[in-house]
């Protein structure tokens, strides 16, 4: 007769087991039921598939032979002794995923862009309402390989959990969680230079003079999104990692496209505040198109003087909790670029910082999971601090269940 402690670990590996299942499943359906009719009815070209699609046709195979050994495995009884052995073995081939998820970037904004086509559109839409989708959209299907890949520390250490410390499986498993959690910190480091490199390709400069090294030296981009300045003007704006760039979108060739609305902002000289509501002043000829108390929540200010230089934009996020994303990830910018310089304070305007580096890293761990998530959200505040180390003595440090965790959720 199993242990309680035994029949937990028999539902942790048949999580896995059947995990890999409903993955292979999705993602065959994907291809049935999206890719190949959309190719059939000439609804898009197949360079414009190939784009959005990316690698996942090779993903299904390499999860298909997973699974098979872990049937190959699994007892008459429906238990299984061991899995440590075959997930050493299995786990590096995960480094497949590096074009896949480097892709999604360009892969989604085709996607959103093409919505624009009304075939695709009514397409996208009756797939949505037919049973098979589940109530899913085309680009939830398409990021089923990513959530799948950050979820697999954290089955492997349930596994662990309730493996005993005598266990054959134990040391296996624990090599296994050291594999995944290095290609998963890998994989994540190359998706963000390749959405860095994403947006800067699709800025565009009014002038020579807006050309800036700190954006072509950028190699991630810790936090973008859609904000409104103090005369109700959409901007999107970029935190690169020491320069914060505010555009206006565009439609460029087809593309959307990035224009520099003024001149970058170094964020060793960037000066923060956090405004409270009811502060900011509203301009604009539509003053009136909203109520007062609609417009003024929200804001936050950051302020540039260099020289004869200067500048100061009210800017607002559109909730209470995209706002605190912003403030948190640029205050964290600017202490690592003032760490790296040899400063380790920021300018007692700017407000506190947060004295846990965990509360941080929770709310940027959130958004980043759900950047891809709103497929048709232009303010969101998508966000990637892995790179952003902040290196200074008096931050504290955290314990190593909080490590695994910023792991597996940055991707």
């Amino acid at each position: 007769m199993l242990t309680s402690k035994e029949i937990k670990r028999q539902e942790a590996i048949f999580e896995l087991s059947q995990g890999e299942e409903d993955l292979i499943e999705d993602l065959k359906l994907a291809k049935k039921a999206y890719h190949d009719p959309m190719l059939k009815l000439s609804i898009m070209s197949e360079q414009e598939l190939n784009q959005i699609f990316g690698t996942l046709d090779s993903l299904i195979p390499l999860h298909e032979d997973l699974l098979r050994r872990l049937k190959e495995v699994r007892k008459p009884d429906g238990s299984t002794d061991s899995v440590g052995h075959i997930l050493v073995s299995w786990l590096p081939c995960l480094n497949s995923y590096d074009s896949y998820c480097s892709n999604q970037v360009a892969a989604k904004a085709l996607l959103d862009h093409k919505k624009q086509d009304h075939r695709v559109q009514d397409f996208l839409q009756r797939c949505l309402e037919s049973p098979f989708s589940r109530k899913l959209d085309l680009w939830n299907f398409l990021d089923i390989p990513r959530s799948r890949l950050v979820k697999y520390p954290l089955l492997l250490r349930e596994i662990l959990r309730h493996t005993p410390n005598d266990h054959p499986d134990q040391q296996h498993l624990e090599e296994a969680i050291n594999i995944v959690q290095g290609i998963v910190a890998e994989i994540n480091k190359k998706t963000g230079e390749s959405e860095c490199q994403y947006y800067k390709e699709r800025l565009i400069y009014l002038d020579e003079g807006q050309k800036d090294s700190l954006i072509d030296e950028s190699r991630v981009v810790c936090c973008h999104g859609e904000l409104k300045n103090n005369r109700g003007v959409k901007l999107h704006v970029f935190l690169f990692q020491e320069v914060l760039v505010i555009t206006r979108t565009v439609t460029h060739n087809e593309q959307l496209c990035y224009q520099l609305y003024r001149q970058p902002i170094p964020v060793k000289d960037l000066v923060l505040e956090d405004l409270q509501d009811g502060e900011v002043r509203l301009g604009g000829s539509i003053r009136g198109a909203f109520s007062n108390n609609e417009r003024i929540k929200n804001f936050f200010r950051v302020n540039f003087k260099n020289g004869s230089q200067s500048q100061s934009h009210s800017l607002q996020a559109n909730d209470t909790f995209n706002k605190q994303q912003w403030l948190n990830c640029i205050r964290q910018a600017k202490e690592s670029v003032l760490c790296a310089s040899g400063k380790g304070e920021i300018p007692s305007s700017e407000g506190p910082l947060l004295t846990s580096s965990s509360r941080n890293r929770v709310s940027r761990q959130e958004s980043k999971l759900e950047q891809m998530d709103q497929s048709d959200s232009g303010s969101d505040c998508s966000m990637d601090t892995s790179e952003i180390s902040i290196d200074c003595d008096h931050m504290e440090q955290t314990d190593s269940w909080e490590k695994d965790q910023e792991l597996e959720s940055n991707v």
